[in-house]
């Protein structure tokens, strides 16, 4: 998946115990320990995906899902 940059889905856990991105079945799943307020998690989402795909977080857009847990993520 890390080949993928394209849309993609993710499914966002706030209030984790520990920050992580995990592939499972085609769908990523970010696990982040910020609570989900004033688009914090969002950032978090970003700032872990830059981490996980190793791109700039400025490339990392949600296209869909801004207030939702299942979001459609896209890299330019």
């Amino acid at each position: 998946m890390k080949d993928l940059l394209k849309n993609f889905n993710v499914r966002v856990t706030p209030h984790a115990k520990q920050n992580k991105v995990v592939e499972s079945d085609g769908v990523l799943r970010v696990y982040t320990t910020i609570a989900p307020e004033n688009g914090r998690a969002n950032a978090a989402v970003v700032e872990l995906l830059s981490d996980y795909f190793d791109v700039p977080k400025s490339r990392i857009k949600i296209l869909k899902g801004q207030t939702s847990r299942d979001k459609i993520v896209t890299i330019d």
